[in-house]
């Protein structure tokens, strides 16, 4: 079996101009020319033969050959219809014997759900190289929608990597920090240079992995949970008493459900986590009903 033909800088370039692709900021187009940086990708990621792994923006097809080299299934969501009708014939060439092991959508990975796949296309993984400008929402709505992403790891701007991973109460703790902690653990896994991408961005990237874990135990839905800590942020230099007062219905209400939850009301949200956020939900729930 012949190995994958991983892309080099030359061969991105080349791929540009045979399918006419012109990187576009609407869609986060910054496509990896390093193939060193693939492979430390996917081996950071932990996948193998046995994975089934979910691909946001392909692009031209990098990191999907890198997959493809450790024998994963890959199943590749790519929002741009040049680059999503190109993929199949660049894998094919770069990689004719994995070719069969690639599946190529052509969507919005915002709009992508479980009941738009089939049942042998349920991935296990996600390995992307997210879009800087939606790269949160993203992977929050992938998370919610696919339980079955057990692990993954994912290439962003590195602010975003730094607010992902934060733990309560450091300097970039805030709403990505909280969410993401209601469905993994996330873990910061090293920066990637501006160099490896063409075009070269204005800033580097980060690494950050996930490995699935159970949500908080609460009578309170992830909705209330969230709306919550989007409250608690929204004016982040107030106390919770105030910050909540609004989503509480009044200051008096936000004080009784943080006193109940065993929360201090003059801290602050950037000093709770998601297990505090989700006890603050539930004893305002109870109070309602």
């Amino acid at each position: 079996m012949t190995a994958p033909q991983l892309l080099g800088p030359s061969t991105v370039r080349e791929l540009a101009r045979r399918y006419d692709v012109r990187p576009t900021k609407r869609w986060g187009q910054n496509f990896v020319v390093d193939a060193n940086t693939v492979r430390r990708i996917v081996k950071l990621a932990g996948v193998d033969s046995d994975s089934v792994v979910l691909e946001v923006g392909p692009g031209l097809g990098s990191l999907t050959l890198g997959l493809l080299e450790v024998g994963a299934e890959v199943l590749a969501v790519e929002i741009d219809p040049v680059l999503s009708r190109a993929l199949g014939s660049t894998i094919f060439r770069q990689a004719p014997d994995q070719a069969k092991h690639l599946y190529v959508i052509n969507s919005d990975a915002m709009e992508l759900t479980l009941a738009s796949l089939d049942a042998e296309q349920i991935p296990g993984a996600l390995v992307a190289n997210l879009p800087y400008n939606v790269a949160v929402p993203v992977l929050l709505h992938l998370l919610a929608e696919f339980e079955s992403l057990g692990n993954g790891l994912v290439m962003v701007q590195w602010e975003v990597a730094e607010r992902l991973a934060a733990p309560p109460g450091s300097r970039t703790y805030g709403v990505p920090s909280v969410k993401a902690a209601w469905y993994a653990e996330v873990t910061q896994q090293g920066r990637v240079p501006r160099s490896v991408f063409w075009p070269v961005p204005n800033v580097d990237s980060g690494l950050v992995s996930f490995r699935r874990r159970p949500p908080p135990r609460t009578s309170a839905s992830r909705a209330d949970v969230f709306a919550c800590v989007d409250a608690a942020f929204a004016q982040r230099r107030k106390s919770l008493r105030s910050a909540l007062a609004d989503w509480a219905g009044s200051k008096d209400a936000a004080d009784a459900a943080l006193v109940a939850a065993g929360i201090d009301p003059a801290l602050r949200g950037e000093r709770l986590d998601i297990e505090q956020f989700a006890a603050i939900a539930e004893q305002r729930q109870a109070a309602r009903t």
